[in-house]
């Protein structure tokens, strides 16, 4: 089996049927090999909730995921930032799913057992803070180290605030918070506060970890735009 369902249930954003789904293997050159975790509306192709804006279920607020339209001819939302790219992974997860391939893995015990020993990615795709919480406390708790962001108020020492301007990210430093922040330049990163991440030198995050909120001491993380959808920056 390539992977589990480790949460089913309804999303705590705004109630309608989600996933969160465990991949075991990945070839992500950025990433490395983590774990990687998909949250997905169970019933929706991912590809058809983006551009009807059901995505929110997963996403919120996030400003990433681009404008619903209804028009034909559009495969996405318009305008749609988010460096994800729904055809690849999400969406190959998402037809294993429906074909019956993952099983159902979501009490405590296994959860902790699939994330024993690993670097675990808390939302390959997905906001974490759509799930329970304790959905990744079981999965982090033999965890080597994670990665997280929310735009949608995740719990700040898991996850880094997904900041959208510097605004925000001036206000989650006031709370002592730590952000996520993309850039156009990095001319914009704020020196003392932030630094560039470290994948932007070919780190792979399984090597670095800094990106789990105020468990780790370490200053804020700013990287420039990249992917297909930084020509909407």
């Amino acid at each position: 089996m390539p992977g589990a369902i480790i949460y089913r249930g309804p999303s705590r954003i705004d109630g309608k049927p989600i996933v969160a789904i465990a991949v075991w293997d990945s070839s992500n050159g950025k990433t490395g090999d983590m774990l990687q975790t998909y949250i997905l509306r169970e019933d929706i192709d991912p590809r058809d909730a983006n551009k009807y804006g059901e995505d929110y279920s997963i996403c919120g607020d996030c400003s990433l995921k681009g404008t619903p339209t209804l028009d034909p001819d559009k495969k996405l939302a318009e305008e749609r930032k988010c460096y994800v790219v729904l055809g690849q992974g999400p969406t190959t997860v998402y037809k294993v799913l429906k074909r019956g391939g993952y099983p159902d893995l979501s009490n405590a015990g296994d959860r902790r057992m699939i994330g024993a020993g690993r670097m675990v990615r808390i939302g390959t795709y997905g906001d974490g803070a759509a799930t329970p919480d304790d959905v990744w406390e079981d999965l982090l708790f033999g965890a080597k180290g994670h990665t997280a962001y929310s735009h949608n108020g995740g719990d700040p020492t898991t996850y880094m605030v997904s900041a959208d301007s510097l605004a925000q990210a001036a206000k989650a430093w006031q709370r002592s918070e730590r952000t996520f922040r993309v850039v156009k330049d990095r001319h914009e990163i704020v020196k003392g506060q932030e630094i560039e991440c470290p994948a932007s030198k070919g780190v792979q995050c399984i090597n670095c970890g800094l990106c789990a909120g105020t468990s780790v001491q370490a200053k804020s993380i700013a990287i420039v735009v990249h992917g297909s959808g930084a020509k909407y920056f």
